[in-house]
This record gives C-alpha cells, structure tokens and sequence, in this order.
C-alpha cells in the first residue's frame, strides 16, 4: 500500500486513486488541493448539468406533443410526475455508488448511462406511439435525476468546511442549468420548424464526451470508498430527514415547477408551445445561477436564517401567484412565478450548505477535534446528501401530482397553489423551531450536562 503523503497519489493502472486526502489542512489545500478539487468539480458539473437536461426532457418534449399524440393535459402532467419521481428514487442507489465504485468511475459510468433514455425517446418519439410507451420511455429519463446524488456526494469530499458551500452551490448550480439550456434548445428547434428528434440528436454527442473527460481528468478518493455503513448511519439521525422536509420545499419546488411551468402556461393561459417556450426556461436559468449565490450567503451568516427569510419570500410569491391565477393576470403570473424560482434557487444553496454544517456541529459536540471532527462531519454529510437529495426531488412529483388535480378539479393551477402555500409555511415553522429557536436552549443544556463537551449549536449552520 502507498505510504500516506501530503499530496495526491499518482494515477495507478487501476484508475486515479488519491491515497491522502485532507482539505482540512490549509497547506495541503494550498499547495496541492484546492486545483484538484476544482479540477473535478468543473468535470463533475459538466456530467451533472447533462444529466438535468436529460432528466427534464420530457418537460421540453411534451410541448412538442400536439393533438396528433392524443395525449390530455393529465396524461402530460402523470408523464412528467413519473419522470421526476424515477429521478427522485434513483437518488439513493446512486449515492451508494460513490462510496462503492468512486466519484471519478461512477461519474463516468453515469454519464454513459444517460444514452439509454435519449436513444430510446428518440427512437419512439413520434405520433402513434401508445401512452403506455411513453411512460416507459419516461421511466428510464429518471436515472438523469440520479446524477445529482453522485455529484454532490464525491464534490463534498473534495472541499474543506469552509468553501462547501459555494463549492456544492456551484456544482449544484451548474447542474441545475442543465434545465433551461435544454429548454433554450428546444426554443431554437421549435422556432426553427424542428422536431423532437432533433433535439434529441443534438444531446447524444453531447453525452459521450461528458463521459470521456470524467474518465482522463476526475479522481477517485481512496478514504471514502467502502464507507456504505455512512449511509445506515446517516439514515437514523433525525436531522437528515428534517433536513429532507426542507429541501421538498426548496428543490421539490425547482425540479416540479420546472417540469410544469409551461403546461400550466399552456393549458391555463393558452400559450401556444412557441410561447411557453420563450419564457419557461428564463424562471430556472435564474434559479439556477443564483445557487452559488444561496450556498455563499450561507457560508457569511448561516444557512438556517437564509433559508428561513427564504420561505418567507417563497411564501410571499406564492400569494401573489394565487392572486395573478384568480385574476388571470398572465403577466402578473408570469413575474411572480420567475420570482418563485429564483428564490428556489437560493433556497437549493443554502439548505445544502446546512448539511455538512449540522453534521460538524455533532462532531464537535462529541468532543472531537481537528481532522477526526472534520472527517465524521464529511463522511455522515456526504452521505444524508443522497438521502435528502432523493426525498427532496419527491415534492418534484407532488407538485406535478398536484396540478394535475388541480386542473382535472377546477380547471386551473391555483388550487395547486393554495397547497403549496401553506407547505412553505410548514417549512418556515420547521427551519425555525429546530434550527434557530431552540438553539440557546440546547446550548445550555449541552454545557450543563458536560462541560467538557463544546457547545452544540445549529444557529450559524
């Protein structure tokens, strides 16, 4: 075995394998790791911002879909409330598969394996296919949401305490770009007189690049792979799941909205799919960009008050959606709801950033210490991250479950609205009373019962 150093090792036969691993250290970050990290974090963003795009296709694709598919607006939203809810449960096995095969291989595997739902909706995307076919087309454009997991996993290993949050921000960011590009592209072809294969075309080259660049310039960490036991732990700290509660609200929000804006354009203010188009991509474009932005202001003042003021905000949005849906305002609308996404987006950034703080917090609590504290808060962080990403996408196929109800009941989306309201409320509840509230209290309480132990605090996560 390689004898530990400050550097990281050589590529082997074998794969690139970093034996020694500490972001922790400000020299090792200096001199050595703060260009690898970077190096795979750009790489790791380009096979994650491909697997977005392959993931919400079907947003894109059923705009292309007119009267000659036979398809109602229903069957459009269980369509795209399938696709999410596949994307949303390979989530976890994913996540799983850093610690298996490593970041750098399974990047490079996932990214492969995006060609099996582009070359199997191209082959069917055509009037006459049945619905159920669709639906199974559908089914695997899900495993493009699992690139998320992978992604977040292996860059959080990468990055010292201090920069995870605009490190994850930004790999997040650039992966949740992938949304609207592809929706840019599809208003280009759309425009353009071009159908849906076209699309999909242009996609294919696309994927098998992403492939063979993960596989000449991404590394594998040797520390976290065989580490699947950080998943059954992180599986039983309540935290990961209050955690995933919130980020229903955040990235549940950005994925579904995504899915169903311009359905909701479509069949409540009767855009034609040109129309939708020009605007649909603009709300997660922005969401996107101003990821990096959440996970940085959660690094300044704590992602607990940012997200919290947040869902203010969210909910603020959300009222005045309800009243632009009532009024048949579509350019009310259309605002309020670009608003909503962007506020998503800074939302994304700094629920995220709350999950490896949470989890260095516990470790100093325990009493432990410089990289032990370090290497505990990185090991169950990178882990609940699968888990909360994967619950998280789930409000994705809540939303869409919900406007589909909701048009099927009153014609319109803003019953669906009316819910969602009240959720952001619930949200803002929850951040507050765990995160914020009580945590004076539980500081008090942690010190008198050991005051050898450090203060365990949740405010500035």
């Amino acid at each position: 075995m390689t004898a530990p150093s400050t550097a990281p090792a050589p590529p082997s036969r074998g794969g690139r394998w970093i034996q020694q691993w500490d972001p922790e250290d400000e020299t090792f970050w200096k001199e050595t790791g703060e260009k690898v990290a970077r190096r795979n974090l750009f790489f790791s963003v380009l096979s994650e911002h491909i697997g977005f795009s392959i993931w919400t296709m079907w947003s894109v694709l059923v705009l292309f879909m007119g009267p000659e598919y036979g398809l109602t607006p229903a069957d459009k939203f269980l369509l795209t409330s399938v696709v999410t809810l596949v994307g949303a449960v390979v989530r976890v096995p994913y996540t799983f598969a850093v610690a298996i095969f490593g970041g750098r291989n399974w990047t490079i595997v996932s990214a492969a394996l995006l060609l099996v739902p582009t070359v199997a909706a191209f082959t069917v995307m055509e009037p006459g296919t049945s619905f159920n076919t669709f639906l199974l087309v559908g089914l695997l454009a899900g495993i493009g949401g699992g690139n998320f997991a992978s992604s977040m996993t292996n860059i959080n290993a990468f990055f010292p305490l201090r920069k995870k949050g605009w490190a994850l921000g930004l790999n997040a960011g650039g992966g949740n770009i992938g949304v609207p590009v592809i929706q840019l592209v599809a208003l280009a072809i759309i425009g353009a007189s071009g159908g849906p294969r076209v699309l999909l075309g242009i996609y294919i080259p696309f994927i098998v690049v992403a492939a063979v660049l993960a596989a000449l310039f991404m590394d594998n960490i040797e520390n976290v792979k065989n580490d699947t036991g950080a998943a059954k732990d992180s599986a039983r700290d309540a935290h990961t799941w209050i955690m995933s509660f919130l980020y229903i609200g955040t990235f549940g929000s950005f994925i579904g909205y995504s899915f169903a804006f311009g359905q909701v354009l479509t069949n409540q203010f009767g855009r034609t799919p040109l129309e939708a188009a020009y605007v649909t991509f603009i709300g997660p474009l922005l969401g996107s960009l101003i990821r990096p932005l959440g996970g940085w202001l959660a690094d300044k003042y704590g992602g607990a008050k940012i997200t919290l003021y947040n869902y203010v905000g969210m909910g603020v949005a959300t009222s005045v959606l309800i009243a632009a849906s009532m009024e048949k305002s579509l350019a009310l609308f259309t605002v309020a709801f670009v608003v909503l996404f962007v506020l998503t987006g800074l939302g994304n950034g700094s629920t995220f950033k709350m999950i490896p703080g949470i989890f260095q917090a516990k470790a100093l609590a325990k009493g432990l210490e410089g990289e032990a504290a370090a290497a505990y808060g990185r090991r169950l962080s990178g882990a609940s991250m699968g888990l909360i990403g994967a619950v998280g996408a789930l409000g994705g196929v809540g939303i869409n479950l919900a406007f589909r109800q909701s048009f099927l009941s009153y014609g319109s989306g803003t019953g669906a609205f009316v819910a969602f309201l009240a959720f952001y409320a619930a949200c803002f509840v929850v951040t507050w009373a765990v995160y914020l509230r009580r945590s004076a209290a539980r500081t008090q309480a942690t010190t008198t019962t050991s005051e050898a132990k450090p203060e365990l605090s949740y405010a500035k996560v």
